[in-house]
């Protein structure tokens, strides 16, 4: 029932980004892009959400596309949702991580056939409440959801109004987070930092100065690697839940589920699409992999495509694999 919480509303604009190819803006609501089933041209489109785990997947992708294969790569970043409506419509070819679109999926992959499942990446995308593992071994029954209120006040935060903050990215992101304080009678107040790398930097300077918070998180993320933090176990996550949610978000009172990440491509894509297609469906790595990418473009500020090349370097034993 849940989509990826990073997913943006249905009203929000669809944009495309300028890339490495040199592409202006475009409405991908209106136009598809230059480069999309051109005939007869060796070029492919990426879907590329704003998160950096998927950014890592696209550039790795758009390297080895461009470098081994041949392919001149357009990437266009596009809100989850109507990514498949591009996808489908051919506008994009392939969309490398989805955190699980359920009626999308049944529309556009059984019903109309336009999209086809393109297998799994080799992560699964988990999401839920951390704490710094520091104050989890100070204070070892914060990990349980029932004990949150004991420490709303060491939690709070300059704009959760006296009460614990549960600190989380963009408002824009689509949560549970509202829902389940409410239905779970917490003391404290989502607070958003602006965008994955506000949150980010917000994480970094409270670990560095070894204070106490509460977030949402998610993971494969790299910042795991730099902060170490510890899952607050919230209600199991059961259909139920996920049923009664999927009708009306507001009644959420259990855990976010954990979703195998996918790939998705244009079905036309798929039959025509060579070499390319045959690539995109083989490509699949691990968490581990994606964070190391990630890393290299959030925390060393590396770009997209010489993070791409350094990780393609050092491991070839993994992404030969993808070109057979």
């Amino acid at each position: 029932m849940l989509l990826r919480t990073k997913v943006l509303t249905g009203a929000a604009v669809v944009a495309l980004v300028a890339t490495a190819t040199g592409c202006g803006a475009a409405d991908m609501t209106k136009q598809s892009s230059p480069y999309a089933n051109a005939a007869g041209a060796k070029t492919v489109t990426l879907s590329v959400q704003s998160w950096v785990g998927a950014r890592a997947n696209a550039a790795v992708a758009q390297y080895l596309l461009e470098h081994e294969l041949g392919y001149r790569v357009d990437t266009v970043q596009v809100d989850e949702v109507p990514a498949w409506d591009a996808l489908s419509q051919g506008r994009v070819d392939a969309i490398l991580e989805d955190w699980g679109h359920p009626e999308q999926e049944k529309r556009y992959v059984k019903q109309k056939k336009t999209v086809t499942d393109g297998g799994g990446i080799g992560v699964t995308g988990h999401i839920g409440w951390w704490v710094p593992k520091y104050f989890a071994d100070a204070h070892p029954d914060v990990l349980d959801w029932k004990n949150l209120n004991k420490y709303a006040a060491q939690l709070r935060g300059p704009e959760s109004g006296g009460k614990g903050q549960l600190l989380d990215g963009s408002p824009s992101y689509v949560t549970n987070d509202k829902a389940l304080v409410k239905n779970l009678n917490l003391d404290y107040q989502v607070v958003f930092a602006g965008s994955e790398a506000a949150q980010i930097t917000q994480i970094q300077q409270y670990a560095k100065q070894k204070k106490p918070f509460l977030t949402y998180w998610y993971e494969p993320q790299w910042l795991f690697n730099e902060v170490p933090m510890v899952e607050v176990k919230l209600p199991e996550h059961t259909e139920a839940c996920a049923e009664k949610g999927a009708e009306d978000p507001s009644t959420v009172d259990c855990a976010y589920p954990t979703t195998p990440l996918k790939k998705f491509l244009n079905t036309e894509f798929t039959k025509k699409g060579g070499k390319a297609a045959r690539f995109l469906k083989n490509f699949t790595w691990s968490k581990a992999d994606q964070n190391e990418v990630a890393q290299m473009i959030a925390e060393d500020r590396l770009s997209a495509d010489e993070a791409a090349k350094r990780w393609v370097e050092k491991h070839p034993d993994v992404w030969k694999a993808w070109l057979k």
